[in-house]
């Protein structure tokens, strides 16, 4: 009779449990709309990130990693357990009720972490907001100029990193890693709401995965750590870093954080970020380029130096190895999640960045 009394008090306990996460998460998707919630929410769980990826600082291995892995042990053996327990038990139906209630109740927890964690930045104030700096409508002569503007910046620091035998960016990546500490101490005088106390990133075990997967890096909401893809090419990780990093001071917005991501390599006064940066730049600047104006930007690809375009080679041959349908169907499913969080143009948001560098670049006429 003891027995059977805890197994339904258990029971209660987990239905109120899922009761009370399937209302919140009904709350949550009826307030997204309302700024002022999404604002109390994300700043509330900023503060939180902020204190997990302290926490979880002295531990040197990705806890988004730790986490995947324990989940993935767990997830095997409860399954063991529960088909075990399932075929000895004599009220099987009620067994089978019991297992399967308890995952409702783990996945809807995770929901709701994720709502609170990553969600609600989505729909809260963004950079934009922040900074009342707004991407406007240009033309491709001011798509050129600040293109060009990044060509010259390649140009003034290609000589200032190290270089390998084929001329190709050689910086040891356990001291891009270390110089990453002050990075944001510049892009901070101009748009202070960036600041934040430095929580250095973490290079990712299952680094080859995730160029299989089609991802430089990423940020996990529940442990507040930026992850870094370190099989890249090393002349991406100072970007790719300074670009988790703008997701770990509240920048959500993919767009947002590859411009914050440029911005800040630009104003680190650390030669290796800013070649980096100005990479990056010259990257997305030249994509639209391209696509408008061929013979424009033919013109300042010949104008670069060969160290220059031997790094893009490097970096061009290497993701090519991955254009796999593995890739496309992780573009696509990450797609999918960007259009779900409000951010309506996907992954070609990332474009959108351009027109912000072109209103920084008109704002103030250089970087």
């Amino acid at each position: 009779m003891t027995k059977l009394r805890g197994v339904f008090e258990g029971l209660m306990k987990r239905h109120i449990w899922i009761l009370s996460c399937v209302v919140f998460a009904v709350l949550f998707l009826l307030l997204k709309g309302c700024r002022e919630v999404m604002n109390a929410v994300a700043n509330a769980a900023l503060w939180i990130k902020r204190l997990l990826a302290m926490i979880f600082s002295v531990i040197p291995i990705s806890m988004m990693e730790l986490t995947i892995a324990a989940a993935v042990i767990f997830g095997i053996v409860y399954i063991i357990i529960a088909i075990r327990d399932i075929v000895r038990s004599e009220q099987r139906l009620k067994t089978v009720y019991r297992r399967v209630s308890f995952i409702a109740a783990l996945v809807l927890t995770v929901y709701v972490a994720f709502c609170v964690m990553l969600s609600a930045s989505y729909y809260a104030d963004g950079f934009r907001q922040k900074s009342g700096l707004y991407a406007k409508k240009s033309s491709v002569e001011e798509l050129y100029t600040v293109a060009e503007y990044f060509t010259q910046e390649l140009c003034e620091t290609y000589d200032e990193v190290k270089r390998d035998e084929n001329g190709v960016f050689a910086e040891d990546i356990d001291e891009i890693f270390d110089r990453s500490k002050g990075i944001y101490e510049g892009v901070c005088e101009v748009y202070p709401f960036l600041g934040q106390e430095y929580v250095k990133p973490k290079g990712m075990i299952a680094s080859r995965l995730m160029s299989i997967l089609n991802y430089t890096g990423i940020y996990f909401p529940l442990s507040g750590e930026a992850n870094i893809n370190v099989d890249q090419p090393s002349m991406m990780i100072p970007a790719t870093i300074a670009h988790e990093m703008a997701h770990q001071r509240g920048i959500a917005s993919e767009q947002e954080s590859n411009f914050v991501e440029i911005l800040t390599c630009m104003k680190s006064g650390d030669p290796v970020y800013r070649y980096s940066g100005a990479f990056s730049a010259f990257i997305n600047l030249g994509n639209a380029l391209y696509r408008y104006d061929k013979d424009a930007y033919a013109q300042l690809w010949y104008s670069l130096p060969e160290e220059v375009l031997a790094d893009m080679q490097a970096n061009n041959e290497y993701w090519q190895q991955f254009e796999t349908k593995v890739a496309e169907v992780t573009e696509k499913v990450y797609d999918s999640f960007l259009k779900s969080q409000g951010q309506t143009l996907g992954v070609q948001s990332y474009g959108a960045c351009v027109d912000l560098l072109i209103a920084y670049y008109n704002e103030y006429g250089e970087f």
